[in-house]
């Protein structure tokens, strides 16, 4: 790993001016505490806050780093359009960015991505490449492909992504300036980086832990290991955005000094995504109760505790069937 990638940060000052451009785009969502007086658990459970990014107009937080990327872009750049590789939620964010500022948009969508985030892409506007999740997570490593043409959006190795995404950090402290803890799932580490860039400079005392699913978690063994590797066993589920293949050797320096990884079973997290519904009455997608069950489980602290409900995309019948079968 060169000197460089070693030494890797956001500056806060990189947030703080993605803040006074991605509202064009983004709005600024609310936190809300969740009462968890009635539920009984056998640890102490924190005072639970949820960071409801599924408000966003896209329904996710990647319309932040999104935009924030796109705005910056030249007349050059894209002039021949852009493009992303995503699940659907990074995907949704540039096409949204894309129409923004009149570029044309190209998405290169995993297989694994629900039907209500294809059509949501489709919506606004973007053309649409399908490819096996393989073929998208090597373009996630290698920055490109050859199947693609025009400008590049990385959905989460951009410094200017994570600088936008990083905005929902300054969100929290301004609403919870004595937070204890923040909790963000894992895809490939765009949002954890952004929030402990802001959180690093403005409190450093809050720690940020990662939310993985039992079946997808890099992140948790790259930490074990002492440097990013493959997580061996990998299984697709409905937990579709989040749980990569592997930590990228390049987000690795943003990432390794988090916290921790939180790792939940597909069974918390839908009994997670069920406690969303009653009690903040949002929906949230697979990697947002995530986030909500590794908060639950009291290994980020019994604080103050956030989770970011990171999106809301997801077919309807299969989060029925999701809540539906929790006690």
């Amino acid at each position: 790993m060169s000197i460089a990638l070693r030494s890797r940060r956001i500056p806060i000052a990189a947030v703080r001016d993605a803040a006074t451009a991605i509202y064009r785009a983004a709005v600024r969502t609310p936190l809300v505490r969740v009462d968890l007086s009635e539920i009984a658990a056998s640890h102490p459970l924190p005072e639970l806050y949820l960071k409801l990014e599924v408000l966003q107009p896209i329904g996710s937080f990647k319309i932040r780093g999104a935009y924030n990327v796109v705005r910056q872009l030249t007349p050059e750049q894209v002039r021949d359009g852009v493009w992303t590789v995503s699940a659907g939620n990074a995907a949704q964010g540039v096409a949204y960015a894309a129409r923004t500022i009149g570029a044309r948009c190209s998405v290169m969508v995993m297989d694994t991505a629900p039907e209500t985030k294809i059509r949501a892409i489709e919506r606004l506007g973007a053309r649409i490449v399908r490819a096996t999740y393989d073929e998208c997570w090597r373009t996630v490593e290698v920055h490109g492909s050859d199947r693609m043409t025009g400008f590049f959006v990385h959905p989460f190795d951009d410094d200017r992504f994570i600088a936008g995404n990083g905005t929902a950090a300054l969100e929290i402290l301004e609403d919870l300036p004595d937070v204890d803890a923040i909790v963000a799932p894992l895809g490939g580490g765009g949002l954890l980086s952004g929030l402990a860039a802001a959180v690093g400079d403005l409190k450093p005392d809050t720690r940020i832990y990662a939310a993985e699913p039992e079946t997808a978690a890099p992140l948790a063994a790259s930490l074990a290991a002492g440097r990013p590797i493959y997580f061996d066993g990998w299984q697709a589920s409905f937990i579709d955005g989040a749980g990569g293949k592997s930590v990228l050797e390049t987000m690795w320096p943003l990432l390794a000094p988090l916290a921790g990884s939180i790792v939940v079973t597909l069974e918390e997290t839908a009994r997670a995504m069920k406690l969303v519904a009653e009690r903040a009455h949002v929906i949230a997608e697979g990697a947002a109760g995530c986030a909500v069950a590794a908060a639950l489980t009291g290994r980020a602290g019994a604080g103050k505790v956030v989770a970011v409900v990171s999106g809301g995309n997801i077919d309807l019948p299969k989060f029925a069937s999701l809540v539906g079968a929790c006690p």
